[in-house]
């Protein structure tokens, strides 16, 4: 039996107790009304009400159970669906069964409250929106549409319903929450029912009254076995692709995911790290290879694809492009109004996927808010590379890694912004930028201090930088700042 169901027994053996009555959960009928108006009215008023409500059919207007027939209650579900569905806005997915009820067969009908409220009839003003009360249904005041609207909840991306109505063995099956458990690092649940209470709690499923339930877009995205199977989220698969050269005209390799996001993280990290460019190091001694770009970069910068992508941009999805001189990762979806380019270092992100991106940072896979970018930016400055550069489209998010290259080749552009985000770093660490500083990040000789100095100055004459102290007057031994600080 569904759970529903047996609430609504119960609902309505307390209803038929002397004195009868309807409840605000509950309205009974003989059958089916010809006034189809007054019966999306109802529907309206209980999809209103905190937790639902339920139609049942096959009780007369003195509150006796007298049964209904099959042809009748097929025809119910048919014009109740129909007009949930066309009828109101947002529109209804309605459940029922039917039960027998102190000897007779009753049709019982469950009408789930809204999460996006008001709702109202279809083409209607929000004016036209019913509520239950006293037992009846009534159209609603504008104060309690007022508060209808306080409690309604336009559902995020990652809460809507990635699959169809599954039954329990094929939620757990299509989703590998053992390798999330590991992360987590959590015992596996000791039975299939402990189980899905925790893939509901971790927000991977939606289990439905009637049984089974549903996968929502974060737990595919998250955890999909395949990703395949999960149609409007297959073309979401992080790319990877190797060019031979400085341009595109030469693809050498190209590999597509297939699993969700967070239980193959470390394998496309590792992979992405496998296929990049290495440089001999010697430390303690020892001759080393490391990649030209630091992992902790890498690692926050293709997080942040991931997690921070637009996902109503069909057919596409992140990317990894990588060029003999750079590596670019780029994910669909334009920077969010709030954010600006020369800000993203160090702020507090935001995210149109907050849920995914809370679940990544449990999971240990990106850094604690806002200090993601700030670490990568660390270790491209130890590593001696150009700045992080960040382009931003109507239609995509783009940042680029350079290789190592020399003061004496970067661009005027990108001495300037390697000045910029050297500030940002200082000041977000607690001190500030100065000649010294600046040179050891641009790997450059004390005999060059007069070269650094007169790119301090541009980036101050383009307001980039400012003096920490404008009253010091010593070139020598000025300090700087962000010009936002």
């Amino acid at each position: 039996m569904k759970n529903w169901v047996s609430k609504t027994l119960n609902l309505l053996a307390a209803s038929l107790e002397p004195p009868k009555h309807e409840l605000n959960e509950l309205d009974w009928k003989a059958a089916l009304s010809p006034d189809k108006k007054r019966l999306t009215e109802h529907l309206s008023a209980l999809a209103n009400q905190p937790g639902g409500g339920n139609l049942v059919f096959g009780v007369d207007a003195s509150g006796t159970p007298v049964g209904i027939d099959e042809e009748t209650v097929e025809k119910t579900i048919i014009q109740l669906a129909n007009l949930g569905r066309a009828g109101l806005e947002p529109p209804l997915a309605l459940d029922h069964a039917v039960e027998e009820f102190n000897g007779v067969r009753l049709l019982f009908v469950h009408v789930p409250e809204s999460t996006v409220k008001p709702v109202h009839l279809r083409g209607k003003s929000l004016d036209e929106a019913f509520i239950r009360s006293g037992g009846t249904t009534r159209k609603a005041s504008r104060q309690e549409i007022g508060t209808l609207m306080l409690n309604s909840r336009t559902p995020r991306w990652e809460e809507l319903h990635a699959s169809v109505l599954l039954i329990d063995a094929a939620l757990a099956a299509s989703l590998n929450v053992e390798s999330i458990c590991a992360m987590l690092e959590r015992p596996l649940a000791t039975s299939p029912e402990e189980m899905l209470t925790w893939m509901a709690a971790e927000r991977f499923i939606v289990r439905d009254a009637a049984g089974g339930g549903y996968i929502t877009n974060l737990g595919a995205i998250a955890a999909a076995r395949k990703l395949a199977d999960f149609p409007d989220l297959s073309r979401k698969a992080a790319r990877v692709v190797v060019y031979d050269g400085l341009n595109k005209a030469t693809t050498k390799l190209e590999q597509e995911g297939t699993k969700g996001y967070a239980i193959s993280f470390q394998g496309l990290l590792q992979f992405v790290m496998s296929l990049l460019p290495q440089s001999e190091i010697v430390e303690q001694a020892l001759r080393k290879k490391r990649t030209v770009y630091p992992e902790i970069a890498l690692r926050e910068i293709i997080a942040n694809a991931l997690i921070h992508q637009d996902f109503s941009v069909t057919g596409a999805g992140p990317l990894i492009e990588i060029f003999d001189d750079r590596i670019e990762v780029s994910n669909p979806g334009g920077l969010l109004p709030s954010k600006q380019l020369d800000r993203l270092i160090g702020t507090q992100p935001e995210s149109r996927n907050e849920q995914l991106a809370r679940a990544f940072r449990r999971y240990k896979i990106c850094e604690e808010r806002g200090s993601g970018l700030l670490k990568a930016g660390l270790e491209i400055e130890l590593y001696g590379l150009p700045p992080i550069e960040f382009v931003a489209s109507t239609n995509y998010f783009k940042v680029t890694l350079q290789a190592p290259k020399t003061f004496a080749k970067m661009s005027v552009r990108e001495r300037l912004e390697a000045c910029y985000q050297h500030a940002v770093l200082k000041h977000y660490s607690g001190s500030a930028m100065t000649n010294t500083t600046l040179r050891e990040r641009l790997k450059m000789p004390e005999k060059q201090r007069s070269m650094v100095s007169v790119l301090i100055q541009e980036a101050v004459d383009k307001r980039l930088v400012k003096p920490a102290d404008p009253d010091n007057k010593s070139k020598k031994f000025a300090e700087y700042v962000p010009f936002w600080a």
